[in-house]
């Protein structure tokens, strides 16, 4: 067994142990959305918070097509499903586990982190679907001993597919002990005179950049939107932080065969 990191909220490693010799395939999360992509002039890909965001984690494939349809009810049997691989039915991918117009999907996998860090397991980000809801967990893979599902709840009695190859669950590491070392203070931005004067400068620059391509003005509407936040620019002439990032390349899983 790989040496897990003792230092506790480092992000180190994630450990996936596969369960049985059919595991769904993991990737990194992508950034692209078809509705994204259906934007005017694409956008919705202005928004980088969006977009970061959309890969923060790993996406879990689907090895074949799922459909389940809800009756309403809310027995086991009022939710059916359909699996089109009979090597991946039989509840071995998808079933009725919980009722109440409740999904689930076996993930087919024990995972693990390192100390202080779990796992945000939910549906993919900005990935709407249509009579059906992703149900979020915070799972403290750190010390847990066993494999969890990845659940959907019908909005509405209906039927719902799922396509091969989609994302039906998304995990992303996070330092969860940290959260309750927290005190959020609320200050009034006057009592900071540093951080009034990047917001109002800010504020001022998109109040006349708006005002400015509303009137149809030529460099305005020739730059089409402000790109500060992409550039990790701030108006009032700071500068650009080394924090920011304006994309995620997170790691394809090593499963040891290369």
């Amino acid at each position: 067994m790989p040496e897990r990191d003792s230092e506790a909220g480092r992000m180190r490693h994630l450990f996936c142990y596969r369960l049985r010799d059919l595991a769904p395939k993991i990737v990194p999360g992508r950034s692209e959305r078809a509705w994204m992509d259906a934007t005017d002039q694409r956008f919705a890909y202005r928004c980088l918070p969006l977009t970061i965001a959309n890969s923060f984690g790993w996406e879990l494939l689907l090895p074949a097509n799922v459909s389940a349809e809800w009756n309403g009810g809310s027995d086991l049997d009022d939710i059916s499903v359909e699996v089109d691989d009979e090597a991946w039915s039989g509840g071995k991918l998808a079933v009725s586990h919980f009722g109440h117009g409740v999904l689930t999907f076996q993930t087919g996998y024990l995972f693990r982190t390192d100390l202080s860090v779990g796992l945000l397991v939910r549906g993919a980000p900005n990935w709407p679907r249509d009579g059906i809801a992703p149900l979020e967990g915070l799972v403290e893979t750190d010390w847990l001993p066993f494999s969890f599902t990845m659940n959907w709840q019908f909005t509405r009695p209906g039927r719902v597919t799922f396509g091969k190859g989609e994302p039906f669950c998304f995990i992303s590491p996070v330092g969860y002990r940290a959260l309750d070392a927290l005190m959020p203070e609320i200050v009034d931005i006057s009592d900071v005179p540093e951080e009034k004067r990047h917001f109002e400068a800010w504020s001022e620059g998109r109040l006349d950049f708006n005002e400015r391509l509303k009137q149809n003005e030529p460099v305005a509407v020739q730059q089409g939107w402000q790109k500060w936040y992409i550039r990790g620019q701030s108006p009032s002439g700071a500068p650009v932080s080394p924090l920011h990032i304006s994309k995620l390349r997170l790691a394809d899983p090593d499963d040891g065969q290369d």
